[in-house]
């Protein structure tokens, strides 16, 4: 698989036409008792572009995108995907639109008791109701051959390596067809071929399904490969926001620290 190791550096993709963000977050604040983890935080993803939010661990990161998808309530401001306030919605409309998001859990979330082809037909016969066996069969073919693990088709998630599994996780989800796509810290605990292979993933699955995407992430390599902008937490604000390029050129100490 091609690795190679930067993404075009000025090249951040904001539509020109002015339509509104998929998703847009405005002075976000999440605490944990007296603990605050996201404080007054805004960002926007745009329509097609990958937007990776990048900082230490406990900085909130992965916290920012469960409140997202609504697992987290946040305790002030506001969430609008799809321009639908997320903290003001309903059980039943959550449900609806978290059909057009996926969510690569850090840990894959394969269920163990399930073959691959299982595991593939359970979002899609909980989501696509309306597909026939044949159909069904179709797009789990389809989306194993775009991962490259078409011959896991009959396998155990124990039968797996850690990339095979992060790769059906993968596989699990694009298969229903997200508008956005949620990576929480995809590349962890993969040795770094493989970390480059899942980063090259995440390209080809935003040029092929047209996604919109958050990757939460602090891996430097996988920001390389796979960013069109990019956000910085620190301490569970906004440190900086900027392209790769902005990032690479800053002369301050702590974005530094991340970069060289």
């Amino acid at each position: 698989m091609n690795t190679a190791h930067t993404r075009p550096l000025d090249h951040a993709m904001h539509p020109a036409d002015g339509s509104a963000p998929v998703i847009e977050i405005t002075k976000l604040r999440k605490s944990f008792g007296k603990q605050e983890v996201l404080k007054n935080v805004s960002l926007k993803l745009m329509n097609g572009e990958n937007l990776v939010v990048l900082g230490k661990s406990g900085s909130g990161k992965s916290v920012l995108i469960k409140c997202i998808v609504g697992l987290l309530h946040s305790d002030e401001g506001t969430i609008n995907v799809f321009e639908q306030n997320v903290n003001s919605l309903d059980r039943k409309e959550l449900g609806e639109l978290r059909q057009k998001i996926g969510f690569l859990f850090q840990s894959g979330a394969l269920y163990d008791s399930m073959t691959v082809k299982q595991n593939l037909e359970f979002p899609l016969r909980r989501i696509k109701k309306d597909l026939s066996e044949k159909e069904i069969e179709e797009k789990i073919n389809v989306v194993l051959e775009n991962v490259g693990l078409a011959d896991a088709l009959n396998k155990m998630p124990s039968q797996l390596s850690g990339g095979m599994r992060k790769r059906i996780s993968l596989a699990r989800t694009i298969v229903v067809d997200p508008m956005i796509m949620l990576y929480d810290e995809p590349t962890t605990g993969l040795d770094p071929i493989t970390s480059d292979e899942i980063s090259m993933l995440i390209n080809e699955v935003q040029k092929k399904y047209k996604t919109s995407s958050v990757i939460i992430t602090h891996d430097i390599k996988c920001v390389r490969n796979t960013a069109d902008r990019i956000i910085m937490l620190a301490d569970g604000e906004v440190y900086l926001e900027g392209t790769l390029k902005d990032f690479e050129n800053s002369t301050d100490p702590f974005i530094k620290s991340f970069f060289h």
